[in-house]
């Protein structure tokens, strides 16, 4: 499986209906919507499809038509994330109307055209499964963490400074976690 590295846009027309669509990653995807319908207010839809692990290792998957007919839009742009084998993203379609009908088939060829095109243009990287894992070190060692969080490339961090001692959580795949945690458990 393969996970999307940033945000990528792509157009693509049918029949002078334009077709814009966002491939993002999942934790970018809360409130992309709501953003994509300011930021389009003429558009007459946005559609999205998604998938995701959640914490138990399942696929979660969600698709919305927005408004066209049901299981013509948001359906085969899922379908097309499933084929691919993207997880932990979402595609957001937006669609202007260009006055000519497409029919229920044309229109899902259109949105799963839309979605194939965003993901020739997108970057992405395989996925693996990213652990939290949570430590805590004295106030004189926080320079060479920083320093091995760097070096590992971790760059998900939330860190707690108390009295005494500095509290880390820290998201990262398996084989980082597990080098950090030799050093610091």
């Amino acid at each position: 499986m393969q996970t999307v590295k940033q945000p990528c846009i792509h157009p693509t027309e049918v029949n002078r209906s334009k077709f814009i669509a966002h491939l993002v990653p999942i934790d970018k995807y809360e409130g992309f919507q709501k953003r994509l319908k300011r930021e389009h207010p003429k558009a007459n839809h946005v559609v999205y499809a998604l998938r995701y692990l959640n914490e138990f290792d399942q696929i979660v998957e969600n698709s919305s038509d927005d408004g066209e007919p049901k299981g013509c839009a948001g359906v085969p742009a899922l379908n097309v994330l499933r084929g691919e084998e993207l997880i932990n993203c979402a595609v957001l379609i937006v669609r202007y109307f260009g006055g000519i009908k497409l029919g229920t088939g044309g229109m899902a060829r259109a949105y799963a055209l839309a979605v194939k095109n965003v993901i020739k243009e997108a970057e992405f990287q395989l996925y693996e499964k990213e652990l939290t894992y949570r430590f805590e070190t004295s106030y004189s060692e926080v320079d060479k963490v920083m320093y091995l969080l760097k070096q590992l490339g971790i760059s998900q961090i939330d860190r707690t400074f108390n009295i005494d001692r500095v509290l880390w959580e820290i998201k990262a795949p398996e084989a980082q976690v597990s080098t950090l945690s030799r050093t610091y458990s």
